[in-house]
């Protein structure tokens, strides 16, 4: 089965057409693919092709992922990792490997300036494994000053994926 992110064809009731303090287009139309119909327009879904010609809808790209056929949201294991004394910040993402097979869990995280970040790194895998699920293994943490956010704060993870590929 295929898994991809939902475009839609505009124009369409409901699309918005300009965004306050955000660039409109680069949210919602910037690296689309082509569409002999026009351009593309980014939904925010991610939706999964089945080997029998049906779809199933997995939820927003943003906020669910998939770790080794368990269904979790970013959120959760964020409120874990960022329980850890030394994390300032973070945020989940699922990467798919680029040979198939499951995801893998990469955190980007905001460190305190005080932090030892290989014990901080440790503190939020061991976490994530007791507290939500001993199955849960963080592939990579990679260390940022600060996560792209929204104007409303929501955390950009769409932009973090393209920032780890």
């Amino acid at each position: 089965s295929d898994v991809g992110e939902v475009f839609l064809i505009g124009p369409s009731i409901g699309l918005s057409t300009e965004l306050l303090n955000r660039d409109h287009h680069e949210v919602y139309y910037a690296g689309t693919p082509a569409h002999p119909s026009g351009p593309l327009r980014r939904h925010g879904d991610q939706i999964q092709r089945l080997g029998d010609g049906r779809y199933r809808t997995l939820g927003r790209v943003d906020d669910t992922m998939n770790l080794g056929g368990i269904k979790v949201s970013s959120a959760e294991i964020e409120e874990v990792a960022g329980s850890v004394p030394g994390i300032a910040d973070v945020a989940a993402i699922a990467v798919p490997p680029a040979g198939g097979g499951p995801d893998s869990l990469v955190l980007f995280a905001v460190f305190s300036s005080d932090a030892d970040q290989v014990e901080a790194s440790a503190a939020m895998r061991d976490a994530i494994r007791s507290q939500l699920n001993p199955l849960f293994r963080v592939t990579d943490v990679v260390a940022v000053d600060s996560l792209p956010r929204t104007a409303s704060q929501k955390v950009m993870r769409r932009v973090l994926r393209d920032r780890y590929a």
